[in-house]
This record gives structure tokens, C-alpha cells and sequence, in this order.
């Protein structure tokens, strides 16, 4: 099932770029619309809703930290969602929104975060609200290095846990697991070490059975299996960002770079012999429509765990096929995994 990507805020644009097999030539199509959050916030980013077939949008907005962006593929319209913090500091924390409950949780400053989006595909008219769920067994300095998969909220790089192993949050149950879960691989170890993280699942609308790890060094790609707790490493980035953001489909995953680089390595959960042999490629298609910066990176937010969305940055999220097909033009149906 071929994967499709499109971007936010490309040169202040949006883009499909087509499906997998044609991200090697050609030019992505503009697919801006109006009413969109100006992608200037820290930590702007974007999270899918399968069940609801929309994106929301966190810090996309500085001027209004707290709102949440909705965009409803359907009706190709955008929203915005107030959202009460309580406590929560939305310039520090990092998040994950849950599969099958359609709730973010979010460490902030060492306490653990609710907020559910029912099932939004546009704003209410009333405010949601952060809810506290309990301190985290963390100090308020941890980076979180937090992932998804299986209904549970994975925490690696936790000081304390041995390298190659997550401590784990299992959220319909609302508990965190007493002992970590060792993830080992045939050869080597994931490092203890600050990094970025994608979910990746087997079909559209299942949960998610795996997540890539990239550390900031960009030295490896790993890929942990929940079902297995295993390891399989893969070829690392071929550029080098600390600051790069990832996102994983049913049959790639997708780096954007802090210059608003977009590239992608073929990968399937159930093919780890082809995994081994893939390479890390460009999206041509994307930076024909909007060429990457050649200035300095972007600095890192506060939390640390994404850089800032300036110049011809992008902002992003990975969706299943057919999800989003409703997204795009009659021309371009067959596109359907979105990268925002």
C-alpha cells in the first residue's frame, strides 16, 4: 500500500508531493488553504487523528501557545481550539496522541498531562482543558524522549534505565509499569541518549505495533517492536540535524530536517531483510516546490523535543492510506498518507 506525504509551511506553503513511487522527480502541487495557524510557535507540531480523519496542530500559533489547529481533511477547513492549561506549561512538554482513545498525554516539567479531542474535526465553541493526571517518576529536568505503540506512551533515555531499555506507561490502565522493558537487538544497543521518535503500524486504522528511535547524533535509525521487544537497527539519516523531526507511515519513514529537507527510508514491519538494505532518500518532489533554506539551523524550544518552525521549515504528521484521500483533488485521489 504506497505511502503519500505532504507538508505544512514549506516556504510558508502547503504541499502534496504524491504518492511514494513519484517522490523521486517532479513538483509537489500547493494545496494552502485559508485559515490556517501562522506555524510560528515553539515546538509547532502536528499530530494525527485517524478516527477523525483530521490534524491538530500544537504551538502553532505564539501568540496563542495554548490553542489547538484543526484541520478537517473532509471539508479541507481549518479551526482553532481553545484550550484551557490549568498548570500545564504549553511551552514546555512533550506529546503523544493516543490511537484508540483520541487523548494527547503530555510530560511537562515532570508531571503527566491529559487532554481528549473526543473525536474533533472542527472547534467548539467551549474550551478543553489539561487535565493533571500525576506526577511522573521523573525529575521536572528530564527531556522526555517519548514514543507510541500498543495503546502505551514509551519513555527512553530515562535517567536510571539502562541502555536498550523504555520505561513504559500503559494508558487504559493509567499506571506506570514498575521495571523497564529491555529492547535488545542482534547486534549493538540503542544508546541512552536524547533523540526523536516515530510510530509505525501494519495497516490503516490499527494501532501502532512499532517506533523508530533516531538519537540527535543521527548515527543509526532503531525500530522496537512491541510485539517482539526487539531491536532492528537501520541505516542512519544521511543528514546529520539534531534539531530534524521524523514521522512513519505503513511503508516509510519520513525525516524533515530543520531547513525544511524532507527525506524518507523505505520500511515495513514485516520485512526486516528489505529494512536492512534500504537507504535514506530525498522527496525531490517537495524540494522542487520549496528548496531548503541554506541558512543557519533552527534553535531548539525550551523542551527540547522539536526545533522551531521559522523560514521554510515544515511542520509535519504521517496518516495511512485512504485516510486522507478526501484530502486531495480528484486528480490526485490515489494520494493518502499526509505529512504535515
Amino acid at each position: 500500500m504506497p505511502t503519500g506525504i505532504a507538508c505544512f509551511h514549506l516556504d510558508g506553503k502547503d504541499w502534496n508531493a504524491g504518492t511514494q513511487n513519484s517522490w523521486a522527480s517532479g513538483t509537489a502541487t500547493d494545496i494552502t488553504t485559508s485559515g490556517r495557524p501562522p506555524f510560528d510557535g515553539a515546538n509547532t507540531t502536528c499530530f494525527l487523528s485517524e478516527y477523525a480523519n483530521a490534524i491538530y496542530v500544537t504551538n502553532g500559533d505564539k501568540s496563542k501557545p495554548s490553542d489547538i489547529h484543526i484541520y478537517d481533511a473532509a471539508a479541507k477547513s481549518w479551526s482553532t481550539q481553545t484550550v484551557t492549561t490549568s498548570s500545564f506549561d504549553p511551552s514546555s512538554f512533550n506529546a503523544i496522541l493516543d490511537h484508540d482513545t483520541n487523548e494527547f498525554y503530555a510530560l511537562s516539567k515532570g508531571e503527566l498531562f491529559r487532554l481528549d479531542m473526543g473525536l474533533l474535526k472542527a472547534a467548539k465553541a467551549t474550551s478543553l482543558q489539561w487535565v493533571d493526571v500525576e506526577k511522573a517518576p521523573y525529575a521536572a529536568a528530564y527531556q522526555p524522549v517519548m514514543a507510541l505503540a500498543q495503546n502505551h506512551v514509551f519513555f527512553l533515555n530515562v535517567p536510571g534505565t539502562a541502555a536498550g531499555s523504555a520505561d513504559i506507561y500503559v494508558i487504559h490502565y493509567d499506571y506506570f509499569q514498575p521495571a523497564p522493558q529491555p529492547f535488545p537487538a542482534p547486534t549493538g544497543t540503542i544508546p541512552a541518549t536524547h533523540g526523536q521518535t516515530a510510530s509505525s503500524s501494519k495497516k490503516m486504522m490499527y494501532v501502532q505495533k512499532a517506533f523508530a528511535f533516531v538519537p540527535d547524533d543521527c548515527s543509526a535509525t532503531y525500530v522496537l517492536n512491541v510485539e517482539t521487544n526487539t531491536t532492528q537497527i537501520l541505516a542512519a539519516p544521511s543528514t546529520k540535524d539534531p534539531l530534524a523531526t521524523y514521522y512513519a507511515s505503513i511503508t516509510a519513514l519520513v525525516q524533515l530536517d530543520s531547513k525544511g529537507d524532507v527525506s524518507y527510508l523505505p520500511f515495513s514491519l514485516t520485512d526486516t531483510k528489505a529494512n536492512a538494505a534500504a537507504q535514506w532518500s530525498k522527496v525531490v518532489s517537495l524540494a522542487n516546490a520549496a528548496p531548503p533554506t541554506t541558512g543557519s539551523s533552527a534553535s531548539t524550544s525550551a523542551s527540547g523535543s522539536a526545533p522551531q518552525s521559522s523560514g521554510s521549515n515544515g511542520t509535519a504528521v504521517v496518516a495511512p492510506r485512504g485516510v486522507l484521500g478526501v484530502l486531495m483533488s480528484a486528480a490526485i485521489l490515489v494520494c493518502s498518507v499526509v505529512l504535515f
